[in-house]
């Protein structure tokens, strides 16, 4: 495997996938409505990319290698507690953030025309700081599995740096709509929210100082099985969670089903071409 060539490429997708919450901010300021249908079909596309590629290609691919190097049985025992401990970690970390401070608590644009929310200044701003952090810390094992991926297979990287970046919009209108009402500015709000991406990149950086002083050439393929493993529980997870949930509560039932159908359909064809 060719490590040293993608870790720019890496991290550069992780960099696009974290900033994205900027969008949602600017969303959240130059625009009246959200566009809640076309919301509701992007992060079910979202989701049908990341479960797509988690189970057909990263998850099968990460097996694989821990099968041949370990054997059949100890492969397969070791693959599955990889893919659940990736579960587990995200788990871990929803559970020590506030429901109403989860980033997955979204918000719409319309909300800021709520002039009853304008009232208690101080318990919204501290809302949306704490909705920052915790994006902030939620977006830590994203950038670990964008950077994760990219580094073992660029092309499979850019597709989930874009369905992350699908998913954080949201997220940066859930930080920047309660800071921008507490204190009327929108330079601070859009910041704000801006910077809490900063932890997706951060989060693949310690993850790669972490874990390259133990790669050796003997050990490398191994390390990264494991490492797969767990970025496709963690995406399973935040599509089930997170991507799901949230694009039906934009908008229609069928309309999300529909986004995660062509988000798997364009994944299918997209990994059929590169091959």
């Amino acid at each position: 495997m060719e490590i040293s060539g993608n870790i720019l490429t890496a991290f550069l997708l992780t960099l696009f996938a974290g900033l994205s919450t900027g969008i949602g901010s600017a969303i959240a300021f130059f625009t009246k409505r959200t566009n809640t249908k076309l919301l509701s079909v992007a992060l079910g596309f979202s989701a049908g990319v990341m479960i797509y590629i988690s189970f057909m290609e990263i998850f099968p691919h990460a097996q694989e290698i821990l099968i041949g190097k370990l054997g059949k049985l100890r492969g397969h025992w070791y693959s599955l507690l990889a893919f659940f401990g990736g579960m587990l970690l995200i788990t871990i970390i929803d559970k020590f953030i506030p429901s109403f401070e989860n980033p997955h608590e979204l918000k719409a644009v319309e909300d800021m025309d709520d002039k009853n929310k304008a009232i208690a200044f101080r318990k919204l701003y501290r809302m949306g700081i704490m909705t920052a952090l915790a994006v902030g810390i939620h977006n830590f094992p994203e950038g670990l599995a964008t950077f994760a991926s990219a580094l073992q297979d660029p092309s499979i990287g850019i597709a989930i740096a874009i369905a992350i970046a699908i998913h954080n919009i949201p997220e940066g209108i859930a930080v920047s709509v309660p800071i921008y009402y507490a204190t009327g500015n929108r330079r601070k709000a859009f910041w704000l929210s801006f910077l809490s991406g900063i932890s997706e990149p951060v989060g693949a950086l310690l993850g790669y100082l972490l874990i390259m002083p133990f790669v050796t050439p003997e050990n490398m393929d191994l390390i990264f099985a494991y490492i797969l493993a767990g970025v496709a529980g963690i995406m399973i997870f935040i599509s089930f969670d997170e991507l799901l949930p949230s694009a039906e509560e934009y908008g229609e039932h069928h309309l999300s089903v529909y986004g995660l159908i062509g988000g798997m359909a364009v994944m299918a064809l997209s990994l059929m071409v590169l091959s």
